[in-house]
């Protein structure tokens, strides 16, 4: 008789269901914290240009060497740090994961924070330990140092600016953190473009830090790249469990392309910046919501009744983030992503449509 993939599958990945990506056609989508304007034509026909004359015929430079060094020289990367590159930050994620993944090894992470932190302890064999926010979503940091001191983690997440809360979390308390951390430390700054501040400073400085960041919510997300950087002992390790062609070639000119334009992706993030400002403004005259700051291109809040809310978004053809029932900090709250004014604009009519009602 034949096993079953249930019967064959670790019981512990059989019990859960994969990551949701729900439909967008004909929806204004912001549940998945992407820039909403395409490059301008001009450019778009210029990458074109320089695609077309990809070798696809080829493997990629297996290590983008040439690609790492003008990502250090654009985001400003400490000399002393290496650079390791994946297929979106989810890739190092795993990549981390299954590098420390020894018997009894420990993963901790604040929560709650982004969802592969713990799906990669899971996936990996690492014991998790989540160490819950305040309910105000900052930081309570003497739970996070006492847990560190009791569980000994092998790497300790720290999600600056926090996903999917908004907020930031000070900088003393991220670098107590790294101190306190028997091992290593990974600060994932995926929305650093909209934040007011960084930990790169720390990559290659601090032996126990990586800082992690990606090009997906600067206006890339399609063409999945992400970075690491850290000391070069760290990044060496990761490196011999990288798969030797992880990034492809039509991904490594895309982004060499967008980063000799990188002024256009400021520009963008300054604009989403300035409508966060206008759209956090709005909610907060809206009494029945609470409303988190935040750092980030989304803004969390907490409604009434997330459930039947989320459902009036999508009746309206809004795709918005329901984080109802993804953990017991976030009850009844809901992510907006900050999208271009005209679709900010339908969210917040819909907003004061269902908070009008009798």
């Amino acid at each position: 008789m034949k096993l079953t993939a249930k019967q064959l599958v670790r019981a512990e990945i059989a019990a859960i269901s994969a990551y949701p990506v729900h439909d967008a056609a004909g929806c204004i989508k912001l549940d998945a914290m992407e820039n909403p304007w395409p490059l301008p034509l001009a450019l778009r026909r210029e990458l074109a240009d320089t695609l077309a004359e990809v070798a696809i015929n080829r493997y990629p430079d297996p290590h983008g060497d040439g690609l790492k060094d003008q990502i250090k020289r654009v985001f400003s990367i400490p000399a002393e740090a290496e650079v390791l590159l994946g297929n979106g930050s989810d890739e190092l994620i795993t990549l981390i994961a299954q590098a420390l993944a020894r018997p009894g090894a420990k993963l901790l992470a604040l929560e709650p924070s982004f969802v592969m932190y713990k799906l990669n302890a899971l996936f990996s064999g690492l014991d998790y330990v989540g160490v819950p926010l305040k309910p105000d979503f900052t930081l309570d940091l003497p739970a996070a140092l006492a847990a560190i001191a009791e569980q000994q983690p092998a790497v300790v997440f720290v999600s600056y600016p926090n996903n999917p809360t908004g907020p930031r979390f000070g900088r003393d308390e991220v670098e107590a953190i790294c101190d306190a951390a028997p091992g290593l430390v990974v600060i994932d700054e995926a929305y650093q473009a909209f934040s007011s501040d960084s930990c790169m400073d720390l990559a290659g400085r601090l032996p126990n830090v990586i800082v992690m960041r990606t090009l997906s919510k600067l206006g890339l997300a399609g063409i999945r790249l992400g970075y690491a950087a850290g000391a070069a002992d760290w990044i060496a390790e990761l490196d011999k469990i990288r798969p030797p062609y992880n990034v492809n070639v039509l991904t490594q000119a895309t982004a060499r392309f967008a980063l000799r334009h990188i002024e256009v992706f400021n520009q963008q993030a300054e604009r989403l910046r300035a409508e966060r400002r206008r759209v956090d403004d709005a909610l907060r005259g809206i009494a029945a919501l609470d409303v988190f700051p935040s750092e980030a291109n989304f803004i969390t809040v907490r409604a009434p009744d997330a459930d039947a809310l989320h459902q009036h978004l999508k009746e309206r053809r809004i795709l918005i983030k329901k984080l109802h029932g993804s953990h017991p900090l976030l009850d009844n709250c809901l992510r907006f992503t900050i999208g271009a004014p005209q679709e900010n604009d339908a969210l917040l009519d819909a907003l004061h449509s269902y908070f009008a009602k009798p």
